[in-house]
């Protein structure tokens, strides 16, 4: 067996040493590497003598001494940065745990032990995420972190026996089963962009000779060398790849290839950069915490190019793509700095993002909107409107201000958003002083074998997310078409059509209304029949009532920040209660109150819901009632009504199509 791996490796050139000693160091170790480049003279003349053990000890010694190419993050002459320092409990225990080889693949789930003898093979739970994941090595960084704290050479030695074993045990090749995760382009992509921090973490242990410097060079060249032939063929996935293969000829210029592969991640970002993002600045899969990675690796990437100055090659169209990407997630936020966790996002922690932001600032820093959230408000200014919309990607903002105390609903009524894609068109997330009232459902999980892939469908269900279905099924991803976008001082109105299901579109109307609360108009318009429902889901803490006498549900916050959601339907709708489930946490799910308007579609008869989502203050919800004026027409979409709040009526007056 060590033969035939062996072999493996002979075969791919590379002639990698397999045991837990250095490798005898020859001529072959250093075909991969262009010992012209400036710097590498005394190794050029070591080599060329044939003096290839010292020629080695030269090149470890040109690698920490290096200044030109300096690392984002973690560079080989800033011991003191760390020294002595903590590095975070998390981190902490990441690393102490991985000298035992338990590790963390992904943060849903704990710590697996992997076994003395390491079993990268392990699949502990049939989440197709635990095992690609296995093979990011996530904990070998924060091993380095924990040597650099420490001084601690445990880290330095176990890290390098971790990795001399997983190229052992993981050899190109060994099965179609193995490289499927081990070997996953997106997977060897993230290595070699962790890889290179890791290898200046401890770049200056005794532990890193002049033997391993060249295992690690050859193997590191094989698995950035694997990727540009195998790009995935769209979406996020081929935009880390194609940065981080830039970045890593970036880093390692000293590669023969080098240069080749700056050239190939750069001409498939610039490719991608124009067929990804819409005119209004979205990515086209449509997931904001996606949008947001694909905002950092678009400016990795320009910032890779900039350590071997060839950013030129980026041309200026590409960083004001960026921007506008930038400006998109600030109009699709919350005034938390979260955005709605439509297509398998998540929540992320307010710090981090305003981490982002600047960062963004610093990359454009004449944009004063980008530098107003970048600084909390304390510097730039605000955009100088409110209510926005995200036409092409059909992201609908409806907004009375930028700060904490502002009311925000975040609509999707998109065309499709590849992977990451839900039956999910009309629903929203609403935000009103601090408290987001109604969470989209969240992810879950991913995929895996069909226990998994059972969990993540109950997520995707139309049913669970606030829009209309036809018998609880699935409605069909498709695009929405805009019939109306308008904003004004009083009243922004919204109408869209999606061809939900066949025989039947569902065309929805919001209308905001003097910058406080929200009518929505759903209509069911076709030959189909069956039980229509308009679905909501609160926070799970909300408490709601619910009056099926009046059709009615209502928050109860301690606060007095509430909410009332009521049918205001004249003909008969049934209120019933849903079971529901949020998860902010991959693989964590609270149950939280969920409920449905239902009534029959039994012909062709156009079919309406009127529903009027109402934020108040105090422990007693307002008594809302609705009436129609002359003019009002369903059919033609001409709107003429009084709507009655506690006893103050107001007529809302306006055309719902164009």
């Amino acid at each position: 067996m060590k033969f035939r791996v062996f072999s493996i490796l002979l075969f791919l050139g590379f002639g990698l040493h397999v045991n837990a000693q250095d490798a005898s160091i020859t001529k072959e170790s250093f075909v991969k590497l262009d010992l012209s480049y400036p710097g590498l003279e005394k190794v050029n003349q070591l080599y060329s003598t044939g003096k290839y053990e010292n020629a080695a000890t030269e090149l470890l010694s040109y690698y920490r001494n290096r200044k030109k190419i300096r690392h984002p993050e973690f560079n080989a002459g800033d011991e003191n940065r760390f020294k002595g320092k903590s590095i975070g409990k998390a981190n902490q225990e990441k690393a102490d745990l991985a000298l035992e080889h338990k590790f963390q693949p992904h943060k849903g789930y704990g710590f697996f032990d992997y076994g003395k003898d390491i079993n990268w093979q392990l699949w502990p739970v049939k989440d197709n995420e635990v095992r690609w994941q296995l093979h990011r090595v996530y904990w070998w960084q924060p091993m380095g972190l924990a040597y650099r704290s420490s001084s601690d050479e445990k880290y330095a030695k176990e890290w390098v026996y971790q990795f001399r074993d997983w190229v052992k045990k993981n050899p190109l090749g060994l099965s179609d089963d193995n490289d499927r995760y081990a070997w996953r382009p997106l997977e060897a992509s993230e290595r070699i962009q962790s890889l290179p921090g890791t290898f200046n973490l401890f770049l200056n242990s005794p532990n890193f000779t002049p033997g391993f410097l060249l295992e690690f060079l050859q193997s590191f060249h094989q698995q950035a060398d694997y990727i540009p032939s195998r790009y995935s063929k769209l979406g996020n996935h081929l935009l880390f790849e194609a940065q981080r293969v830039l970045f890593a000829g970036s880093f390692f210029p000293e590669f023969k290839d080098a240069l080749s592969w700056r050239k190939s991640g750069i001409t498939v970002l610039n490719k991608e950069i124009k067929k990804q993002v819409y005119p209004d600045g979205m990515q086209f899969e449509l997931s904001p915490v996606y949008h947001v990675a694909a905002i950092d690796i678009f400016l990795k990437a320009y910032n890779a190019a900039k350590m071997t100055s060839v950013e030129n090659e980026f041309p200026e169209s590409y960083s004001k793509t960026i921007e506008n990407m930038i400006i998109a997630t600030i109009n699709s936020s919350f005034p938390d700095y979260n955005t709605p966790m439509f297509g398998d996002s998540w929540l992320v922690e307010k710090a981090g993002r305003i981490k982002q932001f600047q960062s963004w600032a610093k990359a454009f820093p004449q944009n004063n909107v980008i530098r107003y959230f970048a600084t909390e408000g304390k510097e730039g200014e605000s955009p100088a409107y409110l209510s926005h919309g995200l036409t092409t990607g059909g992201s609908y903002t409806f907004r009375n201000g930028w700060n904490d105390q502002s009311t925000v609903m975040i609509l999707k009524a998109s065309p499709p958003g590849e992977f990451h894609a839900q039956p999910d068109n009309g629903t929203f997330e609403l935000w009103v002083k601090g408290r987001n009232f109604t969470p989209d459902g969240g992810v879950y999980v991913y995929s895996g074998d069909a226990e998994i892939n059972k969990l993540r469908e109950e997520y995707r269900q139309t049913k669970v997310h606030q829009t209309l279905t036809l018998d609880n099924k699935n409605m069909v991803i498709t695009k929405a078409m805009l019939n109306k976008w308008e904003t004004g001082k009083t009243l922004d109105v919204l109408t869209y059509t999606n061809p939900s299901y066949p025989e039947l579109n569902h065309q929805r109307s919001v209308l905001f209304i003097n910058q406080k609360y929200f009518l929505i108009i759903d209509k069911a318009i076709g030959r189909a029949t069956g039980n229509l429902g308009v679905h909501f889901q609160l926070k799970e803490d909300s408490k709601p009532v619910f009056n099926t006498a009046i059709n009615q549900v209502h928050t109860t916050y301690s606060d007095g920040n509430n909410l009332l959601i009521q049918s205001l339907n004249t003909d008969k709708v049934r209120l019933n209660e849903e079971q529901g489930k949020v998860s902010y946490v991959y693989r964590k799910e609270v149950p939280r109150p969920a409920f449905v308007f239902e009534k029959s579609k039994s012909d062709a008869t156009m079919q309406r819901f009127i529903t009027i989502i109402y934020p108040y203050e105090g422990d007693t919800s307002p008594e809302i009632s609705i009436s129609e004026n002359a003019g009002n027409d369903p059919e033609k979409g001409n709107l003429n009504i009084n709507i009655t709040i506690n006893g103050t009526k107001q007529k809302i007056e306006t055309k719902l199509n164009p």
